[in-house]
This record gives structure tokens, sequence and C-alpha cells, in this order.
């Protein structure tokens, strides 16, 4: 099933189909082996993908006891992991060693390039090395790329992820409207993993060929439709005071699930779009979309926030929010309550 979603189009400023990831999958399947999947990035997400593929698909299940090694990097060393790999297969054509959390191995990483540039062709070697990268200056990286697959994984921006969210739902033959991939982004922010798994709950319980609404996501996932930062940016941004204490209301009486830090960051981002839209010569709704790198959906939201905020008042936001974001974090505020940081926070904005 997560070959669907590993296909699916995913954004590093425009939408494109995962080519590479697409091939390392393809040459697994054709029996193609490479001697070394160095995966490493940002993103996680993409890295678990690959490595389970090759977990669950090189070896046959009788084969796997005696020729499949799971290793994790802080238990571990370059020379333990380069004598597991330099063994022979027994009673199959190769074996599977698995690095999982390799990043715990950064200082000594480069010692594997001496394995790197003379591989055991009877040994597929997997490095999970998560959430950061191995320097593309050194001598490790140069050796790979001669004859092993290097995957550098990238985190994408949370205004990516809402549309990475609707088009890894296609394969599966569900859609999900706009809001609801924005409640769902907003709540769990740009953890693809994460969001897969709410994902996944959602597709046991609705009917396929369904569209998933914020109704839904309320259901079954514990996001309110009406109360969350999306529904308060809306709010001030059309500077409906009403509706927007009816939200920090609920923040107040819902503080763990709606953290001041994170409305105040999501806040931030809004009106740093805001500022940018002011600065645009084209503000047709197209190059809108295209400049904030915002969903067509949303484009009458930053449109209208423009004309109630005019460039001088944005500014004057933003200094406001970084004044909040300290306080939030308990700079000069240890004693005020969340409550009334988001009372106060948003009075100022909306006078």
């Amino acid at each position: 099933m997560w070959e669907n979603l590993i296909f699916a189009q995913h954004k590093f400023g425009d939408f494109f189909l995962m080519d590479e990831v697409k091939q390392i999958v393809a040459e697994i399947k054709s029996r193609n082996f490479r001697p070394i999947y160095f995966l490493m990035g940002e993103e996680p997400y993409y890295i678990d993908k690959i490595s389970s593929f090759i977990e669950e698909n090189i070896l046959e299940v009788a084969e796997q006891e005696f020729n499949q090694t799971i290793l994790y990097g802080r238990d571990t060393s370059i020379d333990d992991i380069v004598s597991h790999a330099k063994r022979y297969p027994m009673m199959a054509d190769f074996q599977v060693i698995i690095v999982k959390e390799a990043q715990d191995l950064s200082r000594s990483i480069e010692k594997l390039v001496p394995y790197v540039q003379n591989p055991q062709t009877s040994t597929v070697l997997v490095v999970n090395y998560k959430y950061k990268k191995i320097d593309k200056r050194k001598a490790l990286y140069k050796a790979l790329r001669k004859n092993c697959v290097v995957f550098e994984s990238k985190k994408l921006y949370e205004n990516q992820v809402v549309d990475w969210v609707r088009r890894i739902l296609s394969p599966r033959s569900y859609t999900m409207s706009p809001k609801a991939a924005q409640m769902l982004v907003e709540f769990l922010g740009n953890d693809l993993s994460k969001i897969n798994n709410e994902i996944e709950k959602l597709t046991l319980v609705v009917p396929k060929d369904s569209e998933i609404t914020p109704e839904l996501i309320e259901e079954h996932i514990g996001i309110s439709k009406d109360y969350n930062n999306f529904e308060l940016r809306k709010a001030i941004g059309n500077k409906n005071m009403q509706k927007a204490v009816k939200i920090i209301n609920y923040f107040s009486d819902n503080s763990k699930d709606n953290p001041i830090v994170v409305t105040v960051a999501l806040l931030f981002s809004f009106f740093s779009q805001l500022l940018r839209l002011h600065g645009l010569h084209d503000k047709s709704p197209r190059a809108v979309a295209s400049a904030l790198k915002v969903s067509p959906y949303f484009v009458n939201e930053y449109i209208v926030a423009s004309r109630n905020y005019p460039m001088k008042k944005v500014s004057q936001v933003i200094t406001i929010l970084r004044e909040f974001d300290l306080k939030s974090k308990g700079v000069g505020s240890s004693a005020i309550p969340q409550s009334e940081l988001l009372k106060e926070l948003i009075i100022r904005i909306l006078n």
C-alpha cells in the first residue's frame, strides 16, 4: 500500500513525481540491488518507507532469520557495521544489514569510507541517517555517489504539506476538503509520519470514494472544526472580534491541545504573508496564490485580510507577535496565564 504513497507528488518548490524514490523501488523489485543505500535528511517519513520496503522485499521470510540484521547507531560502531557487512550470506544470495538511527554515529561516520570504496557484493547495507545529512564535501559522500544510492529526504514546509496530504489520498480513492487538510496540518505540523498515521485511521472508518470533511476530522481525530488556529486566523483577518474571543476562550479551556506558542507562530506566518502580499504588483488571485505558496482556495482570505490590515498595521502586528512569542516562552511573563496572554494578544491585534 505504501508504494502508492511514496509515488505521490512531493513538493520542493513545484510538485513533481518522486522519480528518485520510484527508481529505488523499481530497481529492488527487479532484483537489481545496490551495495549500499544511504538514506539521509530532515524528513524521516520517506527514509522509513524505503528502509521498510528493503527489509520486507529483498529476502524471503525463510532467509531473513540468518541473513537480515538490524543494528542501531547508539548501540553499535562503524567497525561493527563493517564486520557484519563483510560476512557472507548463509544459504542465500544476499544478506541485508539495516542500521537504524545512524545519525548517532555522526562523529565517526566518515570511517565508513574504506568499506564504501570496496563493498561486499553479496551484502545490501541500508543506513538510516535521519534528521541531518552528511557533509557533501567530504570523502564519504563522494565515495557513496559512485556506485551506491544516496537519498536525501527534505522537510516540507507547512504550506506544502496541505497539498501533500490531499495527493497521498488520491491513490486510496479519497479526497479531502482544503479546510480539513488545513486543520490536520495545523494540528500535527509538518511531521509526515504523524499525518500519515492519522490518515490511516481515517481510511479505516471512512468509506472509499468519499471526501474527508472537517466534521470527520473533528469526529475521528478530535480537532474542533470551529475552534482551531485556522478559524482564529480567519476571524482575525476578517476583524471579527466576537468570533476570535470565542476561539481563544476555547483555547484557554483546552490549553494542552492549543499551546499559545503554536498560535503565535501561525499568526506570525499569516501576517508575514500579508506583508508580502502588500508588496506584490500583481494582486490577481493566481499571482497571490503563486507568490504566497498557498492553495487558491485560501487566496480570498488573504485578500480580505490585506484590506483590513494596511501595510503599516501589518508591520505593527508583526512587532506585537514577536513580543508575544517571547512572552509565550516565559520571557518577562512567567506569572501570566496563557489565557490572559491570548486575550491581550487578540485585543492588541484587533484594536
